[in-house]
């Protein structure tokens, strides 16, 4: 039996050009930053992950040194105990999965349940740009063959946002599902905008509802779930959030309550993969969907592909969030820590192999050249 016997941390910051104007930042982003986990067993073989920064993780490296890294419900408990007293540490739990399968010769897709191996990709749009390049952007979409596509609200004016909506569904038509993204759930830490209340939301809500919108995302903070579940119950939308929620307990309560149709959490952030794997068989089991938020590098896209196709499937996932806005966001870009992108084929499908763990191929070269001290946006 092999053990733990190295987990090294490293921080990368990728150069962006043109700076990636996010949504849901005010400041536009200048570098990509990324965390890298690799987890080495006492038999040389290596598990990569990658999410949040792991900040406080030194104080805790010695709980894992020595351990059996097949321990994963073990591994899982201490993390989100770390999580308490620290940061969250849940990449390196992507990369003890990975690590697993290459000890059993199995993709994690198959450790998960082994539902599926693929699901359809979304084109998830990260900007607030004018109406004739968002229309670009969703012809651009359509044309690749991607099947559905998230827009982002939060322009100056709610107007602005419905006219980008009704001209991207004048120029596709019923070619695509759309989703909206409302950014209501959190706030970087320098926005003190207040979230939108119920009655703004739900006034909202009844718009979307005349372009046949898939559903709306975040229309309220995260953690109101009285006003989730109103709204859930007037509207024929989809209610989709979750996505920042750290805890078991939290999910339980908005499925008791009704909150959501759709639900979000990635698990480089919360909850994690073997956490996560049991929420999403949960989620659907109660009629609902499970689709990860996956705005990271491609490692937790990946990541969260396996978690997800795995556990539930197409039944319980119709789509995965692809990040995908160029030129300032292209798979290329996103994906910097690996050899190559994930990309989504012809008909819109993310497939993955059968190979051991994760099957990811990390580019060295790219990784050393993007070594930092730090790991930020600017």
């Amino acid at each position: 039996m092999s053990s733990i016997e190295r987990i090294e941390i490293t921080q990368h910051q990728f150069d962006l050009e043109p700076p990636f104007p996010a949504a849901w930042d005010s400041q536009p982003r200048q570098r990509f930053p990324a965390t890298i986990v690799r987890v080495t067993d006492s038999d040389g073989r290596e598990g990569i992950g990658s999410g949040d920064v792991m900040y406080g993780f030194d104080d805790f490296r010695h709980l894992f040194i020595g351990h059996d890294p097949l321990d994963l419900a073990r591994h899982s408990a201490v993390i989100d105990n770390i999580g308490f007293h620290a940061g969250r540490c849940w990449p390196l739990e992507v990369a003890l999965w990975d690590l697993a399968g290459k000890i059993k010769g199995q993709p994690v897709w198959q450790m998960m349940g082994g539902v599926s191996n693929r699901l359809k990709a979304y084109a998830s749009s990260g900007t607030h740009r004018a109406k004739d390049d968002v229309v670009a952007l969703a012809e651009q979409v359509r044309d690749a063959g991607i099947p559905a596509l998230k827009l982002r609200f939060g322009r100056p004016e709610i107007q602005d946002d419905l006219d980008v909506l009704s001209a991207v569904r004048q120029a596709v038509g019923e070619r695509l599902e759309l989703m909206v993204d409302c950014n209501q759930g959190w706030r970087m830490p320098w926005d003190t905008q207040t979230p939108w209340e119920y009655a703004k939301a739900l006034d909202v809500a009844r718009e979307l509802e005349r372009y046949g919108v898939y559903w709306m995302e975040e229309p309220l903070y995260r953690g109101d779930y009285q006003g989730m579940a109103r709204l859930n119950a007037a509207t024929s939308l989809k209610i989709a959030g979750g996505e920042m929620t750290r805890e078991p307990y939290e999910f339980r309560e908005m499925l008791r309550r009704d909150c959501l149709d759709v639900y979000q959490p990635d698990a480089v952030c919360s909850v994690g993969m073997l956490g996560l794997k049991k929420l999403a068989q949960d989620v659907v089991a109660a009629g609902k969907l499970f689709t990860p938020h996956t705005w990271g590098n491609g490692i937790g896209v990946i990541a969260n592909l396996h978690l997800t196709a795995g556990a539930v499937g197409p039944q319980g996932a119709p789509f995965l969030e692809y990040p995908f806005d160029p030129p300032e966001w292209t798979p290329e870009k996103r994906d910097f820590p690996l050899k190559a992108p994930l990309l989504a084929d012809h008909d819109g499908w993310l497939t993955l192999s059968d190979a051991p763990g994760l099957g990811l191929e990390l580019d060295e070269a790219r990784l050393k050249a993007t070594r930092s001290a730090q790991a930020t946006y600017r």
